[in-house]
């Protein structure tokens, strides 16, 4: 099925050219688990929640195909994200499958989804790659924290964190960020939230701003392609996600490239069903989220 992209794809609205990047491998491939979520989050990037379909479960022989069509091309991560990861049944079995051939990052809220399942991941350590987890600790203020996903989850998300290193697997911090921090104070105040779950002090974070949930209006100004050759490099650019990534999502039974983690809300960024040829097309700077990664650099990579 061939995407109609529209003019704003390619001009803003006073009919200047749109900034884009163009991909030039593929380093990292993500697989959205679905929207379906044990938690409901009025901030979700995601709409997220329990039961949610807009993005469906995926299971392994969805997978599959594409675990080995990312390994031709060179793939050097596979990531998973949600919703929560945690409910889709599959899981463990499509991390066995990935992790024979590159590194696997989860991200994950933590919680009970993940801490029923625990026991299961200890077959990971059986991989040819290690597979590790990114937990999502909002604040280092734990009313903060629960203000936004409920009462007790700050201590649940760091209950299971301390559950995943004490099974013998990295961990993450995600967190968000906000205009004018103090970086070094705030990750200061979450070494110490760690210590106080016997958690080591060098977990490295990774901070997000707001990104909006699907569907909202952008809050900056448009991205031209001056501007991605004014303020940036061609380096720079080849730093952008959506330059050496891609993510697989399940929409109507059928597996669909998009062309970043930010993106799955707008059907114009469906890339097509094929990684190659996703490969191969330019990334229009249009979505609202593409000032977030053109102004902070926003990433939800880590490698």
């Amino acid at each position: 099925m061939e995407v109609i992209r529209s003019r704003s794809w390619y001009q803003t609205e006073d009919g200047t050219a749109r900034g884009y990047i163009a991909p030039h491998e593929l380093k990292e491939l993500w697989f959205h688990t679905g929207t379906a979520c044990n938690l409901s989050c009025d901030f979700c990037l995601e709409g997220s929640g329990p039961g949610d379909k807009r993005l469906e479960l995926i299971k392994l022989v969805d997978a599959e195909p594409y675990i080995r069509q990312a390994v031709v091309m060179g793939v050097q991560q596979f990531s998973f994200t949600g919703g929560e990861p945690f409910l889709a049944k599959d899981l463990v079995r499509i991390l066995q499958a990935a992790a024979e051939h590159a590194p696997c990052l989860v991200l994950t809220n933590g919680t009970d989804a993940l801490q029923k399942r625990i026991e299961q991941l200890d077959v990971l350590h059986d991989a040819k790659y290690p597979v590790s987890f990114r937990v999502s600790i909002d604040s280092p203020d734990e009313e903060i924290h629960d203000q936004g996903r409920g009462e007790g989850m700050f201590a649940s998300a760091l209950t299971g964190m301390k559950m995943l290193h004490d099974h013998g697997f990295g961990v993450s911090l995600a967190r968000h960020m906000a205009d004018g921090e103090d970086t070094a104070a705030v990750e200061q105040a979450y070494r110490a939230v760690l210590s106080d779950y016997g958690l080591p002090d060098d977990i490295k974070f990774v901070a997000f701003p707001d990104f909006l949930p699907p569907g909202s209006m952008g809050h900056g100004p448009d991205i031209t392609t001056n501007c991605m050759t004014q303020y940036h490099t061609e380096d720079s650019r080849r730093s952008f996600m959506c330059a050496f990534s891609k993510m697989l999502v399940k929409q109507k039974g059928r597996m669909r490239v998009y062309a970043c983690t930010l993106v799955d809300d707008d059907a114009e960024y469906d890339l097509g069903d094929d990684l190659a040829a996703a490969l191969e097309q330019k990334i229009s700077m249009r979505h609202q989220r593409c000032f977030s990664c053109f102004k902070y650099g926003s990433s939800c990579s880590e490698t």
